[in-house]
C-alpha cells in the first residue's frame, strides 16, 4: 500500500520559508565567526558542488553517446533498466567523487595556508590529519548548501515535490548538529561518525530512494515513445536524456556519503567497485548476451502499406504503391530485416513519408508485391470543386471521396495559410466537401 501526507500549499510554504529563514541565520552566523578564512572555505566547498555536478553528468554522458556505436540496439537498457546502475550508475558516481574531490584539495591547500599562520606549533603529520579533516567536515556541509538552494528554488517556483530538498537538508543538518557540531573553534575537528552518516541518511534514503527509482524507471519507458516522427531524433538522445538524470540524482544524494572517502582507505576500493560494475554492464550489452528486449518488452514496428497518389499530380496516371517499415524506438530495423531478407526491404533515411499527422523520418520500403491487394477504385479521392477570393478572403471547396476508407487526417500548412476557418458538409455516405 501507499500512503499520502496532504497538507496546504500555504502551510508548506510557510514552513519551508522558516527552515530556509533557520539555515541562512545559522550560515550567516557561522560564517561571520569564522571570518576570512571561513568565508574562502565556503566559496571552495561551493565549488566543490559545482564540480561534483559537471564530473558526474560528464563521465556518463560520454557513454551514452558512445552506446549507439558499441551496441547492437542504441538504447540497450531498456528491457533490463536496471543496466543503468553500471552504464551510468557507476560512471556518475565515479565523476561526482573526482570532482568533490578536487574540491577537498583545494580546501586542504587553503585550509594547511591558514593553519600554517594561526596555528604554528603544528607540523607534520599532524598538521595533515587535522587539515584533513576540517576539508572533510566542510566537504560533509556543502551538502546542506546543495539542498538549500534546491529548496529555494523549489519553494519560491511552488514545486510540489519541494519536501524532498527538505528532507535530504533538515535530517543530515540535524545528525550533524548532535553529533559533530563543535561549538568553540579552539577544538581540534574529530574524524566524522560512521552514525552521523546513518542517522543523517536513514530518513531521506527511506523517503524518497522509490521516488528516484521511479523516475529513471519511467524515464526508460518514455524513451521508446518520445520520437513523434521515426528516425526524427538522434539515437543517442535518450540514453543523454537518462544518464544525465541519473547523473543529478547521484550528485545530490552521495554528496554526504562520498565526503567519508577522501581521508579514509576505500578510494581504492570504491573506484574498483564502479570501475567493476560499469565493465560487467558494458560487456553485457555490447556483446548481447542480455538483449534490449525480452519476451515481455518487445520492439514495436509499423508495417504499412502506402499508396501514394501525389506522383499522379505530376503527370504520372497511375499512384505509386510500396510497403512501408518503421519503429518509433531508436535505432536502424536490421535485426528486423534479418528475417525479412527474401522481401527486397531497403532502408535509410532517404526513406521519408508524410503520413500527414506525423512524418518517416527513417524506415524500409519494399516495392515487391505492392500493385497486389487493392485497386485504383478504392483509394479515396481529393478534388477541387471552386477557388475564389474576395473582401481579402480566399475561400475554396474542396471535396473528399472517402470510397472505402474509414479514417483520414487533413493537414494545414501553416507556413502558407495564416488563419483559417472550416466548414464541413456531408453529401453521401462516401463524400464530404470541405470548405
Amino acid at each position: 500500500g501507499k500512503y499520502m501526507v496532504v497538507y496546504p500549499q500555504r502551510l508548506a510554504t510557510m514552513f519551508h520559508n522558516s527552515i530556509i529563514f533557520q539555515s541562512l541565520l545559522i550560515w550567516g552566523t557561522s560564517l561571520l565567526m569564522g571570518g576570512r578564512p571561513g568565508l574562502v572555505s565556503f566559496g571552495i566547498s561551493c565549488l566543490s558542488i559545482i564540480l561534483t555536478l559537471i564530473f558526474s553528468i560528464f563521465l556518463p554522458v560520454v557513454v551514452a553517446f558512445a552506446l549507439p556505436h558499441i551496441c547492437p540496439f542504441p538504447v540497450p537498457f531498456v528491457g533490463n533498466p536496471w543496466l543503468v546502475i553500471g552504464l551510468f550508475g557507476s560512471p556518475a558516481l565515479l565523476g561526482a567523487f573526482i570532482g568533490q574531490h578536487f574540491g577537498f584539495i583545494l580546501l586542504k591547500r587553503h585550509i594547511q595556508e591558514v593553519h600554517s599562520r594561526t596555528k604554528p606549533g603544528l607540523t607534520g603529520n599532524t598538521m595533515d590529519y587535522i587539515v584533513g579533516l576540517e576539508a572533510e567536515r566542510w566537504i560533509f556541509k556543502s551538502g546542506f548548501v546543495q539542498w538549500l538552494i534546491v529548496l529555494i528554488l523549489g519553494t519560491y517556483l511552488k514545486v510540489g515535490a519541494s519536501y524532498i530538498a527538505l528532507i535530504w537538508l533538515v535530517s543530515p543538518a540535524f545528525a550533524y548538529g548532535l553529533m559533530e557540531a563543535t561549538l568553540t573553534p579552539v577544538r581540534s575537528p574529530k574524524q566524522l561518525k560512521v552514525f552521523t552518516l546513518v542517522l543523517a541518511l536513514a530518513v531521506p534514503v527511506m523517503s524518497s530512494a522509490g521516488l528516484f527509482i521511479r523516475l529513471v524507471d519511467v524515464m526508460v519507458g518514455s524513451i521508446v515513445r518520445a520520437d513523434r516522427n521515426p528516425g526524427g531524433l538522434p539515437d543517442w538522445l535518450g540514453n543523454v536524456v537518462v544518464a544525465v538524470a541519473i547523473a543529478i540524482v547521484v550528485s545530490f544524494t552521495f554528496v554526504y556519503l562520498l565526503s567519508y572517502v577522501h581521508i579514509s582507505g576505500a578510494k581504492k576500493t570504491l573506484l574498483s567497485v564502479l570501475c567493476a560494475f560499469f565493465g560487467l554492464a558494458l560487456v553485457l550489452v555490447s556483446s548481447g548476451i542480455v538483449t534490449a528486449f525480452t519476451e515481455d518488452i518487445a520492439r514495436s514496428v509499423n508495417v504499412v502499406h502506402v499508396v501514394d497518389t501525389t506522383r499522379m499530380n505530376d503527370g504520372n496516371t497511375e499512384p505509386l504503391s510500396y510497403v512501408s517499415l518503421f519503429s518509433n524506438m531508436p535505432g536502424k530495423l536490421t535485426q528486423e530485416l534479418m528475417d525479412l531478407r527474401g522481401e527486397e526491404f531497403s532502408c535509410g533515411r532517404n526513406m521519408t513519408t508524410d503520413f500527414v499527422t506525423f512524418t518517416v523520418k527513417y524506415g524500409c520500403r519494399s516495392y515487391k508485391g505492392s500493385n497486389a491487394g487493392w485497386s485504383k477504385s478504392e483509394v479515396p479521392v481529393l478534388h477541387v470543386e471552386s477557388d475564389s477570393a474576395a473582401d481579402d478572403a480566399r475561400k475554396t471547396v474542396v471535396s473528399v471521396d472517402t470510397k472505402s476508407s474509414t479514417r483520414w487526417s487533413l493537414a494545414i500548412n501553416m507556413q502558407e495559410i495564416d488563419d483559417f476557418t472550416i466548414q464541413g458538409e456531408l453529401q453521401s455516405n462516401r463524400s464530404t466537401n470541405l470548405a
